[in-house]
């Protein structure tokens, strides 16, 4: 067992924990990212993230699942509950780690039919959003898919125009009510710590 840790987390986080583990100097952190697109897919991450636990199985203290729940409906949990040393990102998305969990449930309980976006989101929003779902080919299916949203909460982790005005685009390309929040890294940086301690 080496003193090292951890941490196997969505490709849609990697840009932010790359960056906590620099600017915290935790050398003894390493990180595997699965691929984002596993945001479409949310029953294949179980099985996928199996794979990489049992390849690191003794090799490591502790480790960072880099999900929330995800969709998943719980199998994540089922999943590192038999595992020693190894815990999650609370919450039910990645969503309420840059939120914060009580901030993310008033704010979902304020408006339950809000779409949120990241830094990452905003970003790809093309390739995340509009492709899969084919709304750059059918734009007259947004209203099937988000006729029930009624806001975009944007949750910035830093501070872009280029993806602030990103943001704002996707918000008036799905007709839903914007709301930029400077979230930062949120508890992202404490669940982190948890591992690289």
């Amino acid at each position: 067992m080496s003193d090292r840790c951890l941490i196997i987390a969505c490709g849609a986080l990697a840009r932010e924990i790359i960056q906590l583990k620099s600017s915290n100097h935790w050398s003894h952190l390493d990180v595997e990212c699965l691929s984002a697109s596993l945001h479409n897919r949310p029953q294949e991450i179980p099985a996928r993230l199996a794979e990489k636990l049992e390849a690191a199985r003794g090799k490591y203290d502790r480790i960072l699942v880099g999900y929330a729940d995800c969709g998943t409906a719980g199998k994540i949990d089922e999943l590192i509950a038999r595992e020693n040393n190894v815990s999650r990102l609370s919450g039910p998305h990645c969503f309420s780690s840059f939120a914060g969990a009580d901030r993310y449930e008033a704010m979902m309980e304020d408006e339950p039919g809000t779409f949120w976006l990241t830094d990452f989101l905003a970003r790809h929003f093309e390739t995340m959003v509009l492709k899969p779902l084919k709304l750059d080919l059918h734009p007259e299916l947004v209203d099937a898919y988000f006729g029930n949203y009624q806001r975009l909460n944007y949750l910035s982790q830093v501070s872009d125009p280029d993806l602030l005005e990103a943001a704002e685009a996707a918000a008036v390309f799905l007709d839903l009510k914007f709301t930029h929040i400077p979230a930062g890294y949120g508890e992202l940086e404490q669940s982190i710590k948890w591992c690289a301690a």
